[in-house]
C-alpha cells in the first residue's frame, strides 16, 4: 500500500530506534488516499491506540509507568526483575528510558500523520474529519504531557517532516505546556460531546477537558483547572460515581472517561497480569508497606482494591483494581486512563488554592464517602490541600504514575523519597535523555542534570 499508511505505520511496524529516523519522500507524506475513506482513516487512529496500549508510557505491562513509577516512588516494593527504576539508577544508555521516549514519539509521529492526512482529505465528512483530528490532537497533547513530566524539557513535535524532526530542540516546560493547552483547546473545539464508540475507547470532548483539567492543575492555573474539571463533572448524563467499588474498573463503569480496549476478545488488562500474584514471596513486586499503612481501617478501597497473599508467616498485598487475569471469553475490564474520581480531586485541590474551602471539602468528601470514610477534618486551605494529596495517593495508586507526579509537582519528592531510597538525589526528578537520541541529534543537548 503506497499511500499515507506508510507515514502512519512505517516506524511503528518496522521498529525504528528513533522517531527522527523516519524519513519518507514528501510525495508519500502528502498522498492522502488512506484519509479519503472513513474506514481506513479510523484504522489509522485505532492503530495508535493499540500501540499506546501495548508499549511505552501508558501500557499496563511491566515497562509502563503504572509499574515503573510505582517502583520509582513509594507505591511498590521490588522482589524480582529489573531494578533500575526501583533503585533510582536510570542510565542514559538504558533501554527503559529509550523505550519510553521512542515509543511515545513514534505515536506522536503517527498522530501528526493523521492530522496532516485529514486536513488534506477531500472526501471525509466534516464530522469525521473533526473527530479524527480532535483525537490525534488529544493524543499528541497527552503523550507530550507525560514525556515532559518524566524528562523535563522536551521537543514538541508537530510535523511528519523528516528534515525538521531530525534537528528538533528541547523546549522549556512552560512552552511545552502552552503547546499542550493549545492542542487540547483545538481538540475540545472539534470533538463531539458523545462517544463514537459504545465502550468509551475513543476520546470525546470531555476526555480532552479531563486532560486539560490535569494540565492546568500541574501548571497551578487553579481557575482553569477548576473550570475544566467542572465541565466534565457537569456531564451527569454520561458520568456517574459508582457506589460499588468492585464496579469502578469494569469496562461498563459509569465513572470511566476514556479506556483502552484489549487486543484480543476475551482478554482483559495488562495491569491485572502485572500486579497480581497468588503466592509469596512476590515474584516481581507488591504494594509497599508505607502505602498499605496509609489506609485507615475503615477505608473500603483497601478491602476492594488490594488483595492480601500470605505464606503463613509473612503477608504481602497486590493491587487488585483489575481482577480478571485470564481470558474470560468476553472481556470484562479495559485499561482506564481517565476516570471521574480524579476530576473531583483536581477541583478540590484547585478550589482550596482559590480559597473556596467549602467547595474543596465538598469535592474531597464525595471521594471519601465512596471509600466509606467520614468527612475530612481539615479546615484550613493548607490542611485541605494536604488531605487532597493524601486522598489522591489512596485513590489513584498504580494508575500511570500519579503518586510520583503529585510528589514532583508539589515539591514533596525529596522529603518523601530521600528517607526511603538509598542514594536518592534531587536530580532524579527527571529521567535522563536517551544517549542514542543525543548522538543522533546534538540539538537535544544538554543532558539532564545528574546523568
Amino acid at each position: 500500500m503506497g499511500f499515507v499508511w506508510g507515514a502512519v505505520g512505517f516506524c511503528l511496524m518496522t521498529g525504528c530506534e528513533s522517531f527522527i529516523e523516519v524519513g519518507l519522500p514528501a510525495s508519500q507524506l502528502t498522498a492522502t488516499a488512506v484519509f479519503e475513506d472513513k474506514a481506513t482513516a479510523n484504522a489509522a487512529m485505532v492503530d495508535i491506540y493499540s500501540k499506546i496500549r501495548d508499549n511505552g508510557l501508558l501500557t499496563g505491562s511491566l515497562s509502563g509507568l503504572s509499574s515503573q513509577l510505582g517502583l520509582y516512588a513509594d507505591e511498590l516494593t521490588l522482589y524480582g526483575g529489573e531494578v533500575n527504576f526501583y533503585n533510582n539508577a536510570l542510565l542514559p544508555s538504558g533501554s527503559e528510558v529509550g523505550e519510553l521516549w521512542n515509543s511515545s514519539y513514534n505515536s506522536i509521529y503517527a498522530a501528526n500523520a493523521v492530522i496532516a492526512g485529514v486536513e488534506k482529505s477531500t472526501s471525509l465528512a466534516t464530522a469525521d474529519r473533526d473527530q479524527l483530528k480532535g483525537e490525534a490532537l488529544f493524543v499528541r497533547a497527552l503523550l507530550h504531557f507525560y514525556l515532559m513530566n518524566c524528562f523535563g524539557a522536551i521537543p514538541y513535535v508537530r510535523t511528519t517532516d523528516y528534515e525538521q524532526n531530525r534537528v528538533v530542540h528541547r523546549m522549556p516546560e512552560n512552552e511545552v505546556l502552552a503547546l499542550i493547552k493549545g492542542d487540547l483547546e483545538q481538540a475540545i473545539a472539534v470533538l463531539p460531546e458523545e462517544y463514537v464508540s459504545a465502550e468509551r475507547v475513543r476520546p470525546n470532548k470531555w476526555t480532552a477537558e479531563a486532560l486539560l483539567a490535569r494540565v492546568n492543575l500541574y501548571a497551578e492555573a487553579w481557575d482553569e483547572a477548576s473550570n475544566a474539571a467542572s465541565a466534565v463533572l457537569n456531564q451527569t448524563g454520561l458520568y456517574v460515581l459508582e457506589a460499588d467499588l468492585d464496579k469502578v474498573f469494569l469496562k461498563e463503569s459509569t465513572t470511566t472517561i476514556w479506556q483502552l480496549m484489549p487486543s484480543i476478545p476475551g482478554d482483559n488488562t495488562k495491569e491485572a497480569e502485572t500486579f497480581s500474584f497468588v503466592s509469596g514471596p512476590p515474584p516481581l513486586s507488591a504494594l509497599s508497606n508505607t502505602l498499605m499503612e496509609a489506609f485507615s481501617p475503615d477505608d473500603q478501597r483497601k478491602e476492594h482494591w488490594t488483595t492480601a497473599v500470605t505464606d503463613g508467616t509473612d503477608i504481602w498485598y497486590h493491587a487488585s483494581k483489575y481482577k480478571a487475569v485470564a481470558n474470560t471469553g468476553s472481556s470484562v475490564e479495559y485499561s482506564i486512563v481517565f476516570r471521574l474520581a480524579e476530576q473531583y480531586l483536581i477541583r478540590a485541590e484547585a478550589r482550596a488554592h482559590q480559597g473556596d474551602l467549602i467547595g474543596a471539602k465538598e469535592d474531597l468528601n464525595i471521594i471519601r464517602h465512596t471509600a466509606g470514610l467520614a468527612d475530612t477534618d481539615a479546615t484550613t486551605a493548607a490542611a485541605i490541600i494536604d488531605a487532597v494529596i493524601a486522598e489522591r495517593r489512596l485513590e489513584l495508586f498504580t494508575e500511570f504514575g500519579h503518586r510520583f507526579f503529585d510528589l514532583k509537582r508539589t515539591g514533596r519528592l525529596d522529603a518523601v523519597l530521600s528517607p526511603l531510597k538509598a542514594g536518592w538525589n534531587s536530580t532524579d526528578r527527571n529521567f535522563p535523555i536517551p544517549e542514542s537520541e543525543l548522538l543522533l541529534n546534538p540539538n537535544l543537548e544538554p543532558q539532564n542534570d545528574g546523568y
